[in-house]
């Protein structure tokens, strides 16, 4: 069960020649490689493209792929999507993969290199979310490197759709026209910018996937093994390369806007067009449909460089400001390059004017525009719009006072997410035993560092929790090392480098595999494991059966993790054993994000026809509350919050359960396996009684007035 459906807006992918078609930047992704003749696409769900992998699981399941003969595979990995691009090398197919990068990239990474270094004949395409900047969850890196690196074509279009379109189509050409492997980043919000563009009608792949088997094609040329594996890098540079140029430079990939013409100009990468224009606007220098009088040179394909494009560009300049985001400077570099080769004397600006690093906002950008203009001469600065930072020295001043007061919001747990419940245990168990290394995994789970929780000490890679732990395998009497990892990581490489790698080297440290029924990181996608049904995917794998399949003997499986009392023990009896061998416990739970996704709409349902509908909430007696907010402490959830004691004669809030619980049971439960609160209860929200629940809610409430008005009053004897 994806986060999202697109059961009603794949339908548009049928549109044929001719036609408008409207929706957000994954869906004309999806659209364009249809009209492309791709014959099959895998990929690894993952922020900022997760939405891809939604979008071509609904088009497979409403038979709209299969239409027109393509393979879709969600891949149990990265490198095991890059791999299927083997297709591509021996057979004219079109192919393409998807991930969320630099992460997904570096998991890529291998199969990328052998597949860059033998070359394609069909076109083989890798479509990258590039994470990058303040909307990211992840370590800052940038795609640029492995393109340099292995020698793959980069494209990063301008953010419209469009442009998006038209890189799809001509990263497959491109692909074959050089016969390398392209890649082509979309950001965060080209990703799901909302646009429209003429469609083209889709096409049937030729050959099919069928037609290329029954010719099976076999070229050790491709293969990298020695001595073709020298000739490969000889390739690349002797007729790759310069091919993959002369199709940018004839097809006029990269695009040029002369403005007013002048002496001074902006070369910035595609992706960054939109935030140039934005930053320009601000500055009075381009008018709502984009036009500015400033020269852009704007690189929709950043590697390779075409240097002849750059050097007629740059010529009659005095200067340029490279517009490039992230660090290294690799294309800041690579331009001063280019014009001292070709003896052009245009002075180059760049990260000395701009951020070294960081997400190039309009702000920052227009700062950097400025100050680039002032040094350097050009349009006059006219007064931007309310909001702009450099023009309002008021809006910066008061920014900067709000920094200092509002507290900052440091990422969490759902509501109700049964994760907390695992970390509270964890948390109660470090009281009793103290503290004790935890190595983590990237999910949700990771959110376990921060507050209220403080547990964990690193994380070095989705499925890598228990690897993180490895070099403290040593004897350490009843204390060992607790690593954790999410089923996601689990079935993405945690089975081998955690689970396996732990079982071969004699581990006696403690795993725990948090399994919530979906890959919850990346979007609520299924697994293996997952319980839902799924038409298209093989679900219903135990863990528990992996586990023990590779070796592991101590196994325990804690089927509902908010009992925080039984995951206190199994963890606690996992720590004190002393059988040999890594400890295996399984802590299962749906997950909340999901499960509320599924039945809120069916609960509103039922209330809209008047049907009965019950929603379990807890609440807290504000009477018998002493207000050590312990369950506040041990949770963080943010259904719980202060309220005024209604005593009097006592001055400390009361904790107070508000309308966002979703009735999990976990600050109950978690306050009664620190210390014995009978505060806590649960109620039956009931829509749409019957008439028998109407009578007794009465009678409850008319004995319950009478019992009111019968307090007596005890008078001590003096």
């Amino acid at each position: 069960m994806a986060e999202r459906s697109f059961a009603k807006e794949v339908q548009d992918l049928r549109i044929g020649a001719g036609e408008t078609f409207r929706g957000e930047g994954i869906l004309a992704v999806t659209k364009a490689l249809l009209q492309s003749g791709v014959a099959y696409v895998g990929g690894y769900q993952g922020a900022p493209i997760s939405h891809l992998m939604d979008v071509l699981g609904d088009a497979q399941q409403q038979g709209i792929l299969d239409e027109w003969g393509v393979h879709f595979e969600s891949s149990a990995s990265e490198a095991a999507a890059a791999a299927m691009l083997a297709a591509s090398v021996n057979y004219p197919l079109r192919g393409a993969v998807t991930w969320k990068s630099p992460v997904g990239t570096n998991v890529a990474s291998d199969a990328l290199a052998n597949l860059s270094s033998g070359g394609v004949k069909g076109g083989a395409l890798v479509i990258v979310g590039e994470d990058y900047g303040e909307g990211s969850s992840i370590m800052q890196e940038r795609t640029h490197a492995f393109a340099m690196k292995s020698q793959l074509w980069l494209l990063d279009p301008r953010p419209n759709l469009e442009s998006i379109v038209a890189a799809v189509e001509h990263g497959f050409a491109l692909s074959e026209a050089s016969r390398t492997p392209v890649m082509l980043e979309l950001r965060i919000r080209a990703c799901h910018v909302y646009g429209e563009f003429t469609a083209k009608a889709n096409r049937t792949p030729s050959p099919t996937l069928a037609e290329a088997l029954a010719q099976p094609i076999q070229d050790t040329t491709r293969i990298t093994l020695p001595p073709v594996a020298f000739q490969h890098e000889q390739e690349k540079v002797a007729s790759r390369w310069p091919d993959a140029v002369s199709y940018i430079r004839e097809h006029h990939l990269n695009e040029v806007f002369q403005g007013a013409g002048g002496d001074v100009g902006l070369v910035l990468q595609g992706g960054l067009y939109n935030s140039v224009i934005r930053a320009l606007q601000l500055l009075g220098l381009a008018d709502a449909e984009g036009a500015t009088p400033l020269p852009l040179y704007v690189m929709n394909v950043t590697y390779p460089l075409v240097d002849d494009e750059l050097v007629a560009f740059c010529a009659d300049k005095r200067a340029v400001l490279m517009v490039e985001e992230g660090q290294p400077d690799f294309l800041e570099q690579a331009l001063h390059s280019i014009l001292r080769k070709a003896g052009v004397a245009t002075r180059v600006e760049g990260k000395g004017l701009l951020p070294a690093a960081g997400e190039y906002t309009p702000f920052a950008l227009e700062e950097g525009v400025a100050g680039f203009l002032v040094a350097h001469g050009g349009p006059d600065l006219q007064p931007g719009p309310a909001g702009s930072k450099r023009l309002d020295p008021v809006a910066a001043e008061a920014g900067a006072r709000l920094q200092g007061v509002v507290p900052e919001r440091p990422a969490g747990f759902c509501t109700g997410c049964p994760e907390r419940p695992l970390f509270g245990a964890i948390k109660l168990l470090q009281q009793e035993l103290g503290e004790f290394h935890v190595s983590c995994d990237i999910g949700c789970h990771l959110f376990s560092i921060l507050p209220p929780f403080h547990v964990g000490n690193t994380t070095m890679g989705y499925g890598l929790g228990a690897a993180g732990s490895a070099a403290f395998n040593v004897p350490s009497g009843r204390r060992k090392v607790l690593s954790v990892m999410g089923d996601g990581g689990f079935w993405h490489n945690g089975l081998t480098s955690g689970i396996g790698n732990a079982v071969f080297n004699k581990s006696d440290n403690v795993i725990v595999i948090i399994d919530n029924g979906y890959s919850s990181a990346t979007g609520g996608q299924d697994l293996l494991s997952s319980a839902a049904h799924n038409p298209a995917r093989s679900t219903g794998n135990p863990i528990e059966n992996a586990v023990r399949g590779v070796g592991v003997s101590w196994v325990r499986t804690v089927p509902w993790t908010y009992d925080v009392g039984q995951v206190r023990d199994v963890l606690r009896d996992a720590l004190a054993s002393e059988e040999h061998g890594p400890k295996v416990v399984i802590a299962q739970s749906e997950c909340m994000l999901n499960k509320q996704r599924r039945e809120k709409p069916r609960i509103r349902a039922r209330v809209r026809e008047g049907k009965r509908a019950v929603r379990q909430r807890f609440g807290v007696d504000a009477d018998v509350c002493t207000g050590d907010r312990a369950c506040m402490r041990l949770s963080g959830c943010p259904s719980l919050t202060l309220a005024d004691n209604p005593d009097p004669l006592r001055e400390q809030p009361v904790t107070q359960v508000v309308d966002s619980c979703v009735g999990c049971g976990y600050c109950g439960e978690v306050a009664h396996a620190a210390v014995l609160c009978p505060s806590f209860y649960r109620a039956d929200v009931v829509h749409n009684p019957s008439l028998f629940e109407r009578a007794v809610d009465r009678l409850r409430q008319r004995a319950i007035d009478w019992l009111a008005t019968r307090a007596v009053t005890v008078e001590r004897p003096t």
